[in-house]
């Protein structure tokens, strides 16, 4: 711990316990807060730090306890030490991957829901779910702009029925092959949260090709938004990609050709590869943050159509380089 907190000029309190046994709970937030402040003592650093507390610390719960006990202790000693000290008090946080049957509803929701299952509804309690982007944006800014005192995040309440029935209804209009409407930046996070938990198994989606004599039609996107749809062909053996997204939902889909399509997830060392043709069409919706290829393997230019959900903006691209095979 001295060794980690030696260069820091910021450190950010994540750790925690907050299942199990009342009093182990409590005795491990505590000894955890304690070994980091102990850890600064050590070496003399003087760090601003950032405390991930909750809207459960003002509950008589050990939960609640070791969060308020954690707080106190690590604002004595910043003012003891002329040191900087924000508490961010954080509501119902989630995001793609969570983990669940655990913390969220909002995970546990959309794990059922991706793999068929039924989900146990209590239709009046209210929750706050933020998504984990903001929190992390939140935290960025607290260190940069060197903010101090208790900070409580806003997150966007809503009945656990209502969220249960936004994603239904999300669910039902995907499995449709519809992209709902997530112009609203809660329902993007929830439309993204929910895909999270359908790949890889959900996908390559295979199509339908209309044909009659004059010819034939693949209805490719079919979305209760606009977003931006573009056609590129690539050259034989040429690679395009190898980026990923934050927000963005994006769909690709060959329409002429043969490719490999290679999707990485961040921190991740396995790779998922799809081979697809355009006599055979069928989509893959990219996942966020996953870094994403698509490489022509065949003879003949490939063919493809792009569709992502929001228009293009230089400025503010969600566009992040990053290979998907290191070079």
């Amino acid at each position: 711990m001295a060794t980690f907190v030696k260069d820091c000029d910021g450190i950010v309190h994540l750790a925690g316990m907050n299942r199990g046994d009342d009093q182990e709970l409590f005795e491990t937030n505590i000894r955890l807060t304690k070994t980091l402040l102990a850890g600064c003592e050590s070496v003399g650093a003087r760090p601003h730090l950032v405390f991930s507390s909750s809207t459960h610390a003002d509950r008589d719960t050990a939960y609640g306890r070791s969060k308020r006990q954690c707080s106190t202790l690590m604002e004595e000693w910043a003012c003891q030490h002329d040191a900087r000290f924000t508490e961010l008090v954080l509501p119902h946080v989630f995001g793609e991957g969570g983990r669940p049957f655990y913390n969220s509803v909002v995970s546990t929701f959309c794990h059922q829901l991706a793999h068929g299952d039924t989900c146990q509804v209590s239709g009046t309690t209210q929750v706050e779910p933020i998504h984990a982007q903001i929190v992390c944006r939140e935290v960025l800014r607290v260190l940069v702009d060197r903010i101090t005192g208790s900070y409580r995040l806003q997150g966007s309440p809503i009945s656990v029925g209502d969220l249960h029935d936004t994603l239904v209804r999300m669910a039902s209009e995907y499995s449709a092959q519809i992209i709902p409407d997530v112009t609203d930046p809660f329902r993007l996070a929830l439309f993204n949260t929910y895909r999270s938990y359908l790949f890889p198994h959900a996908y390559p989606v295979h199509l339908t090709r209309h044909t009659d004599d004059r010819g034939s039609l693949v209805e490719t996107v079919k979305a209760r938004q606009g977003g931006q749809t573009f056609i590129s062909d690539t050259r034989p053996g040429i690679t395009r990609g190898n980026h990923f997204h934050a927000w963005k939902v994006e769909r690709f889909l060959v329409l002429a050709g043969k490719a490999e399509i290679c999707l990485r997830k961040l921190e991740s060392g396995q790779i998922h590869t799809f081979q697809v043709r355009g006599d055979d069409p069928a989509y893959i919706d990219i996942p966020t943050f996953h870094t994403h290829s698509i490489t022509n393997i065949g003879s003949e230019p490939l063919v493809t159509l792009f569709w992502s959900s929001a228009i293009y903006d230089s400025k503010d691209p969600d566009t992040y380089k990053e290979l998907v095979r290191e070079a």
